[in-house]
């Protein structure tokens, strides 16, 4: 149990800071996001869970493709609110909506290749 509330509180401060340093320097508060973090911690838990570092690698490999696809919507969202003037929340709900539908589209593709996630 101490096991998890050790991983919340670690997620939640990364969430925290990365709010609080957007308040002030959105050039600091995208660095911060844009670090791998999260992916860190959660090969870390892995390997620490399971001793497998074949598990890791197959999550490293499986978030190398997968970031591919969430670009999408860092590229779409912008020119929505800005340029569309779209309301915040419809943007942020069409990027997502193509976004996921991009990962959909990766996972086929991939598939065909032969790459499974």
């Amino acid at each position: 149990m101490t096991h998890y509330v050790i991983k919340i509180l670690l997620t939640t401060a990364l969430v925290v800071a990365i709010s609080e340093a957007s308040k002030r320097s959105s050039l600091v508060a995208g660095l911060l996001a844009s670090l791998p973090l999260v992916s860190f911690i959660a090969m870390f838990w892995v390997y620490l869970e399971t001793k497998d570092s074949g598990k890791v690698a197959a999550l490293s490999d499986s978030i190398f493709w997968l970031v591919l696809p969430s670009l999408v919507f860092f590229l779409v969202l912008p020119p929505l609110l800005l340029k569309l003037k779209l309301n915040f929340y419809l943007s942020f709900t069409l990027a997502t909506a193509l976004m996921l539908g991009c990962y959909g589209v990766m996972v086929v593709v991939l598939k065909r290749f032969g790459v499974n996630l």
